[in-house]
């Protein structure tokens, strides 16, 4: 055999150089491609769903009637009778009662006893009349003092106080000092004395 040509071994060197290139890259590739799940079709049976029946009652357990006892009636009594007898004699009449007695009527009530007021102008009872003051009449002073007297049932005064001033202090204060020694016939009721009051009137007038 003759030894081949170097064209010839430099073309079998790249041949098995393409070979081992191929082979490797056949090797990366298989390495970097990534698994493919395959998706299998699923397939779902329909089962036909069962009707539901509705629960059927049960019957209720009979309850057994009880006999009903009717109450034995108790005896009848005989209602008692009563005996009436007519009689022709009439009846006594109730007795009529007399008309009341008419009351004697109410004695009268006694009349109170009349009373007399106190006074003090009796003659006989000499009261004196007040002193004019001195300045009054200088000043030419006149007026009118009431006075109001408690008259005990002895005949004096107990209090005398003023119950129209004559605007004037000293013809007031005169008639004061007066009427506080005079003498009074006290009140009455019937013949028995009593206290009261009385008014006094007192004029102080200049002669003209």
């Amino acid at each position: 055999m003759s030894r081949p040509s170097s064209t010839q071994r430099s073309s079998l060197l790249g041949i098995v150089i393409g070979l081992h290139v191929g082979i490797f890259l056949l090797i990366v590739a298989a390495k970097t491609i990534a698994p493919q799940i395959m998706e299998l079709p699923m397939i779902v049976d329909l089962i036909p769903a069962q009707e539901e029946q509705p629960p059927q009652a049960k019957p209720l357990p009979m309850a057994k009637p009880q006999p009903v006892h009717k109450p034995t009636p108790a005896p009848k009594t005989p209602a008692p009778k009563l005996e009436t007898t007519t009689s022709d004699v009439p009846a006594p009449s109730a007795p009529v009662a007399p008309p009341p007695e008419p009351a004697p009527p109410a004695p009268a009530a006694p009349a109170a006893p009349a009373v007399s007021q106190a006074r003090f102008d009796a003659d006989y009872l000499r009261n004196p009349a007040p002193s004019y003051p001195a300045l009054s009449r200088r000043m030419g002073e006149e007026g009118k003092v009431i006075l109001r007297v408690s008259v005990n049932p002895q005949g004096t005064a107990d209090s005398v106080e003023i119950r129209t001033s004559s605007g004037s202090p000293r013809l007031d204060e005169s008639a004061l000092k007066t009427v506080r020694n005079w003498k009074f016939i006290p009140a009455k009721r019937g013949d028995t004395a009593i206290q009261s009051w009385v008014l006094v009137p007192i004029i102080f007038k200049l002669e003209q």
